[in-house]
């Protein structure tokens, strides 16, 4: 199994879509990994118990299940069998290498997530990261050269970026012309305990990737008590208003053009399973990524940038990638 991942894994990163379905051996190969065990490792994060219900109850994706789990906690990981309907779990995350095809990595703090991932990835097993990727630029960068070496697909979004909606919304903007302003809000919290602006900024900055092409330069976070918001400054001088919300779940974007302001809404419905959950599936079954590891990158290397200027209120550059 170890072999068969890297095959297909290093396959994908040569060969299209359209090509890696059309190849005889590959077309073997996928045979084979039709039934593909998952392990998921953290289970403090509710995201591991929706994991479990998509692949083990609903059964979202025939052949596809949430075989293991490690959680930080006993009662976290006991708590994610039973509403997850996961079947084991692991003392240990090493107890599960050789029984998967696939593993997830949950935590809800993104510092702990590479080092989880890493020995899993030098075994080629595909990998899923949960948002954010990663805590550190300089880390992910070290990391996602080591999973190229090893032929490992490797891939981590946020489930509102990566979905219909948003490439919709992508489409809309094409339509609208040239953009100077806009304004997108959501909920995060600057001292949050599981990384800060890291922890909800990602669904917040994540989307601006997604919509446009241009690269956010700088950041500055501004603060008045318990209210705070950020501007992000584009390469091609577009300025983004970010409100962090505190009454709302929810995420809007507003942009300034010739008539106005407009509020971008989707005009899609999202597919069952969602695309999030249908992308991250293919790469466990073919090995192609469906994000570029720069563009990883760049999301952290603004959110790094964002975290900086918490502390020092000041415009801060983002790290070129």
């Amino acid at each position: 199994m170890k072999k068969l991942s890297k095959s297909v894994a290093l396959s994908s990163f040569a060969l299209s879509q359209t090509s890696l379905f059309a190849s005889p051996l590959l077309s073997d190969e996928l045979r084979v990994l039709k039934k593909i065990r998952i392990g998921i490792i953290g289970a403090e994060n509710s995201h591991t118990r929706t994991f479990g219900k998509l692949f083990n109850i609903d059964r979202a994706f025939p052949g596809v299940e949430v075989k293991y789990v490690w959680g930080e906690t006993e009662a976290f990981a006991k708590d994610a069998m039973e509403r997850g309907a996961i079947p084991n779990m692991v003392n240990d995350p090493k107890e599960m290498m050789g029984k998967i095809d696939a593993l997830i990595v949950d935590h809800r703090h993104a510092k702990y997530h590479l080092d989880a991932a890493l020995p899993f990835v030098k075994e080629g097993i595909p990998t899923f990261i949960d948002k954010p990727f990663c805590y550190r630029v300089e880390e992910g960068a070290r990391f996602l050269e080591i999973a190229r070496e090893h032929g490992t697909p490797v891939t981590s979004y946020s489930s509102i970026a990566h979905s219909d909606a948003t490439l919709d919304i992508k489409a809309q903007l094409a339509e609208l012309g040239d953009i100077n302003q806009l304004v997108r809000s959501g909920p995060v919290e600057l001292d949050s305990p599981y990384g800060g602006v890291f922890f909800y900024g990602v669904h917040v900055v994540q989307p601006l990737q997604y919509m446009f092409e241009q690269k956010i330069e700088k950041v500055r976070i501004n603060k008045n008590g318990q209210n705070s918001g950020a501007n992000l400054i584009f390469d091609n001088g577009m300025m983004a208003s970010l409100v962090f919300t505190t009454k709302k779940y929810g995420w809007q974007t507003f942009v300034e053009t010739e008539e106005g302001i407009v509020e971008l809404k989707s005009r899609v419905e999202e597919k069952n399973p969602p695309k999030n959950y249908t992308d991250m599936v293919t790469m466990f079954r073919t090995g192609k990524e469906p994000r570029s590891h720069q563009h990883i990158l760049e999301g952290v290397a603004v959110l790094e940038a964002m975290e900086k200027s918490v502390e020092s209120g000041q415009w801060e550059r983002v790290a070129t990638v």
